[in-house]
């Protein structure tokens, strides 16, 4: 059985910081010197830019720090009210297959938001998980309306996994306003609160928990599904 290091960060947990001490982490995995491990923090407000990041999807750039990553993926924000959820995960050991072990952190998403009564959904070509909003006006093509809750973008080195998931709680929404939220414009963007739901840090942190071994025991299901 894998050992997974669970780790609470208390506070707002500085980005750069925190940023070395994962990749330190990370390449302490790689080396065989240290269990697989999920931190769960908050940042203070900024916002980060991933490889595919572009200049016009940054709207305010005075408004926060702005931290270019190497992640996979656009503008994203991190803040209070916003968990965190870094993933330090050795992929190889889980089945090798990357297109598998995104389809496994999506899944979690979707299981944690469902021990709320949310129902959570990825979109073919949007990155991360949405809800719709049947309280909303539809779009002009007539489709739902639809907003983000999650965020999700991670990076490989070695088979290991850093970076990860967001997951927005009670944020203070407005500050996503300074950005095109991964290069998305026609939707908006929740929280487990907007959607009125009063969640608690801890209770999302107990449900990604329970979650969590479910989630990543299907890997060879989704290897059988993309043969």
């Amino acid at each position: 059985m894998r050992m997974v290091e669970w780790t609470h960060i208390p506070g707002l947990a500085p980005y750069q910081e925190t940023l070395a001490a994962m990749e330190a982490r990370a390449e302490a995995i790689a080396r065989g010197e240290a269990d697989e491990a999920i931190w769960l923090l908050e940042h203070p407000p900024l916002y980060t830019a991933g490889t595919s990041a572009r200049a016009e999807d940054l709207v305010q750039p005075g408004r926060f720090p702005v931290h270019p990553v190497g992640r996979g993926g656009q503008y994203t924000y991190h803040g209070p009210g916003q968990r965190v959820i870094y993933t330090m995960l050795d992929v190889k050991a889980r089945g090798a297959d990357v297109r598998c072990f995104v389809r496994a952190l999506e899944n979690w998403v979707i299981a944690t938001l469902a021990e709320f009564n949310v129902k959570g959904e990825v979109r073919p070509g949007r990155v991360g998980v949405w809800v719709v909003r049947p309280d909303r006006p539809p779009g002009p093509d007539g489709s739902p309306a639809e907003d983000k809750i999650a965020a999700i973008g991670i990076k490989l080195r070695r088979w290991i996994s850093f970076h990860g998931i967001s997951i927005n709680v009670e944020p203070d929404l407005s500050h996503f306003a300074g950005i095109v939220p991964c290069g998305i414009r026609d939707h908006g963007v929740t929280s487990l609160v907007d959607l009125g739901l009063p969640v608690t840090m801890a209770d999302l942190d107990a449900a990604l928990m329970r979650t969590f071994e479910p989630s990543f025991a299907e890997g060879p299901a989704c290897r059988r599904e993309q043969a």
